[in-house]
């Protein structure tokens, strides 16, 4: 059984705040190798996903657009930190 949007987008939001390095220091993230602004790109992200939960709590049923925007972001910005060395 596929769970329902609100589930989904619960669940990509965990799935994102667990795989993404969001707690490392900016020391960490602008040292080495630089493809993309890590600092940048993970504040983006947080900020999105904020964003997210706290709509989800006001009661706001995303899309499945809105769910696949949000992991095609997740994506490419988990891209750009493997190429980084961060994950």
């Amino acid at each position: 059984m596929k769970p329902n949007a609100t589930t989904a987008m619960e669940q990509l939001i965990e799935e994102v705040r667990f795989t993404i390095p969001f707690e490392l220091p900016v020391s960490d993230l602008c040292s080495g190798i630089c493809n993309g602004c890590s600092k940048k790109l993970i504040d983006f992200l947080d900020i999105e996903i904020g964003d997210w939960e706290q709509r989800l709590q006001q009661g706001e049923k995303p899309g499945l657009g809105d769910i696949e925007k949000l992991a095609k972001t997740s994506r490419k910005i988990y891209r750009v930190l493997q190429k980084n060395k961060l994950v």
